[in-house]
């Protein structure tokens, strides 16, 4: 059997090796708490759930869902546009809704690029963007985040021959860090003269704890060469269900249009209809909000009397923690792990530039953020 050559070669994903971290210690008799990996838990809304449940009801013989999409779906995700970031799209041409965000994220390099292409990546940052580009044959150039510069990349410092796209996150998972519309201006700038996609995964654009909103690539005045990805996943509890959107520049979104049929990662039409109605309503984003709000504000003194300090931005339902005295990442979140049962994700995970830093995830009932709170308090280790 010959298997991808890309495959073979990657490392196991890194949450993998926290799975069975976390497997060894429940072997042990551990009662976990985990705060490490990043899968959202809060019960999707009731009216959601009614809307899926109608939508099956309603259509007896379901048939292949088109590529692209709902018509009514890409009215509901243009008119939430319109109404969270001011943005103007067309739904017939710039939005093509996804199976997810993650699958549209891994499958761009195929669209953008191919063998032999640049693809600029973040890191630390979210794997996907770069393993994607690596199967569709291009080369990944990692652009590396650090806290002088805000966690934000040094676009001035890249050079662009050959970048077919530039992948952003914002806000940024691990670092919290949420981009400046000044900054994606730039990046827009950039992108537009040099020819490469800027593509930009905003799949927690509704969690922010202080400040303004934050802002979406789409808010750029001049479109072009401009993609963005979001989804229900964080904003409305959804992550089983699987719907997210591309938007952007017309021509991008009609390649997406060309290249979905031939992967058939289109989401179901019942799950469209009920997105219809989970875009439509704010209050239950509200809601969310606040429940990750009540978890930061029980968690963050309990991490910090540990010994970590905040370093990323206040966005996402992450916390971005450095370890005292810049230690070992890893060693510090095993012996986290083994005297307390308490899982992060050590900042290595997430690529170079991760190092002495932890990640906490906010995503455990608030009774179990409250436990986590009382052992972090009571702890002590070297």
């Amino acid at each position: 059997m010959r298997l991808s050559p890309v495959l073979t070669g990657l490392a196991t994903y890194p949450f993998v090796r926290l799975d069975e971290a976390k497997a060894a210690a429940a072997a042990r008799g551990a009662r976990i708490i985990d705060l490490g990996a990043g899968e959202p838990r809060e019960e999707t809304p009731a009216f959601i759930r009614r809307a899926v449940a109608e939508a099956v009801e309603a259509e007896p013989v379901a048939g292949y869902p088109k590529a692209e999409g709902l018509p009514e779906l890409r009215a509901a995700i243009a008119a939430w546009l319109a109404r969270r970031f001011g943005a103007d799209l067309d739904p017939a041409t710039e939005i093509v809704p996804t199976l997810g965000s993650k699958e549209a994220i891994f499958g761009l390099a195929q669209v953008v690029g191919g063998p032999g292409a640049r693809v600029a990546v973040t890191t630390p940052g979210y794997p996907v963007p770069a393993r994607g580009a690596l199967f569709a044959g291009a080369e990944v150039t990692e652009l590396r985040l650090e806290a002088a510069n805000g966690w934000l990349p040094d676009l001035d410092a890249v050079d662009w021959d050959g970048v077919a796209i530039l992948w952003l996150n914002s806000p940024n998972n691990p670092t919290a860090v949420a981009a400046p519309l000044a900054f994606y201006e730039r990046a827009a700038a950039l992108a537009r003269e040099h020819g490469f996609v800027l593509a930009c995964d905003e799949a927690y654009s509704e969690l922010w704890f202080s400040g303004d909103p934050p802002a979406s690539a789409l808010q750029v005045g001049d479109r072009t060469n401009v993609l963005v990805f979001n989804t229900l996943s964080k904003r409305s509890s959804m992550p089983g269900y699987r719907l997210g959107f591309a938007a952007g520049d017309a021509d991008l979104v009609a390649a997406l249009k060309r290249y979905r049929p031939n992967v058939g990662t289109a989401p179901p039409a019942f799950v469209q209809r009920a997105a219809v109605v989970a875009w439509g309503d704010e209050d239950h984003v509200v809601e969310t909000r606040a429940r990750y709000a009540a978890k930061r504000e029980v968690l963050l003194p309990a991490l910090r009397a540990t010994g970590l300090e905040p370093a990323g931005g206040d966005a996402t339902f992450f916390l971005w923690l450095r370890v005292p005295g810049d230690g070992d990442a890893e060693a510090f979140a095993l012996r986290l792990l083994d005297d307390l049962g308490i899982v992060v994700a050590p900042g290595p995970f997430f690529g170079p530039g991760g190092e002495g830093h932890v990640r906490a995830a906010l995503v455990p009932t608030l009774d179990a953020c409250r436990r986590a709170a009382e052992l972090l308090r009571s702890w002590t280790h070297p």
